[in-house]
């Protein structure tokens, strides 16, 4: 099958893969350009599980005031070297996880750093929610796990909805950064300020 230059290029600008990968993603999904989104993004994940041992100690401070200057947001992310870090597009991920601070409020950057006492009284009261629903305590179990994966979506960075693109996780969005800035790439702490809090 003849892969244009125009499906290349569309590719691209979705993904931001090279070249040659978009060419390779397109004739393995046969032409269709959502199978070779699917096929970039695994590659993608492929590629970020290698780098995740790696050290990342350089990096920068992303920033993001809000209009009003009533809440702001700092987020050390950090790479594996100052080259990287003084990259424009490393320095618009870190602008952008600052601006996501600030919009979505998370406590935590993944569900391993929630405290085990913290998430021991969400499930609590899940459960006290579910006492008199009169299911089987298996069927209450399932329902409290996925009220728990919710939980994570709203508490946890990573597991946010992007605030510039709902269809894929901050934590996504970070492992597509790593794919194609070619480091590891590791949200290291944030802190959100509002006025009065």
């Amino acid at each position: 099958m003849a892969i244009s230059t125009e499906d290349i290029k569309q590719l691209r600008a979705m993904t931001g893969a090279g070249v040659l990968e978009c060419r390779k993603a397109l004739e393995e999904a046969g032409g269709d350009m959502d199978k070779a989104v699917d096929i970039l993004r695994e590659k993608g994940a492929a590629k970020a599980a290698k780098k995740a041992d790696r050290e990342a100690h350089e990096g920068v401070i992303g920033h993001y005031v809000h209009t009003g200057a009533r809440v702001a947001a700092l987020v050390e992310l950090n790479c594996e070297t100052d080259f990287v870090a003084r990259t424009p597009e490393f320095q618009q991920l870190a602008h952008d996880l600052a601006m996501q601070v600030v919009a979505a409020s998370p406590q935590y950057i993944r569900p391993e750093d929630i405290p085990p006492e913290v998430l021991e009284r969400e499930k609590e009261i899940y459960r006290a929610q579910l006492a008199d629903s009169g299911k089987p305590a298996e069927v209450i179990e399932k329902v409290v796990e996925g009220k728990l994966q919710k939980f994570y979506e709203e508490a946890c960075l990573l597991n946010q909805p992007f605030i510039k693109d709902g269809n894929i996780t901050v934590g996504e969005l970070i492992t597509q950064a790593i794919a194609k800035m070619g480091e590891n790439i590791v949200v290291r702490r944030f802190v959100r300020f509002s006025v009065g809090e």
